[in-house]
């Protein structure tokens, strides 16, 4: 998407960079043209991408997606792409029913953790066992969240979010490359 950024981050799709931790930060500026960029970059890649989206829907990244050359259908339905699409989950949580298994069901509970996130991301991003040969598919994995913020805005504590990030950097930064995009509130917190 931008070949002059993939110059000065010294990265191409032919060797993308493994085991960082790129937070983006939109001061005075809207930042989410860096999350497409990154999402299309890491697709074109050939990396298992794990998206947790809660800022747009899946639609807005697709057609946005497709201006950049990849189809984030394509990709979810080959396995390439998991994405937890935060709107619709918030949506499920707040006026549907309880007994539904969801992504975001810490919002209904009393000193809501990320926990459950953070375990899906982790099953999303795990090569499986079942003989399908998902690793060697996929040149690493890779985890994007677009937009941190939401969370705050959704009731979760700020050490929750930071814990969550720790825990993502510690247990998989290894082995991936995560960004993340917050709002300049969370990113002084972070610094």
């Amino acid at each position: 998407m931008f070949p002059e950024l993939n110059n000065l981050l010294n990265v191409s799709p032919e060797k993308p960079e493994q085991g960082t931790f790129t937070l983006l930060c939109d001061a005075k500026t809207d930042g989410s043209f860096l999350v497409h960029h990154f999402l299309s970059f890491y697709l074109k890649a050939n990396c298992k991408v794990c998206f947790v989206a809660l800022l747009q829907s899946f639609s807005h990244y697709n057609i946005v997606g497709q201006k950049l050359g990849v189809n984030l259908i394509a990709a979810r339905d080959r396995g390439q792409l998991v994405f937890l699409e935060g709107l619709k989950s918030t949506i499920e949580v707040l006026f549907g029913s309880e007994e539904k298994p969801n992504t975001l069901k810490f919002i209904r509970e009393s000193g809501s953790d990320l926990k459950s996130m953070y375990e899906l991301v982790q099953k999303a991003l795990t090569p499986s066992d079942d003989g399908d040969g998902d690793a060697a598919l996929w040149k690493f994995p890779v985890l994007l969240v677009d937009d941190l913020s939401v969370l705050l805005s959704l009731g979760v504590q700020t050490v929750a979010i930071l814990d969550f990030i720790q825990y993502c950097r510690v247990t998989i930064c290894s082995q991936m490359k995560i960004v993340c995009l917050p709002n300049c509130t969370l990113e002084k917190t972070i610094a």
